[in-house]
């Protein structure tokens, strides 16, 4: 197990999961989701193969609808 942070939030993972493979467990929605690690943002096309790492910060940012 590695521990990764998710927007701020401390938590174990598993090694060798990837973002797409964090975004699942997480249940965040397929659209209006943009992700950073590290403080640079991975394209939706890289998250199936970017995998985490121990200590890795995740930013994971949703899109919401108002005025």
């Amino acid at each position: 197990m590695i521990t990764v942070v998710v927007n701020e939030t401390p938590r174990p993972t598993r090694r060798g999961e990837t973002i797409a493979d964090l975004l699942a467990v997480l249940d965040v929605p397929s659209r209006g989701v943009a992700v950073a690690v590290n403080g640079e943002v991975v394209r939706r096309a890289d998250w199936p193969a970017h995998r985490l790492l121990d200590g890795d910060r995740v930013e994971v940012l949703t899109a919401t609808q108002g005025g």
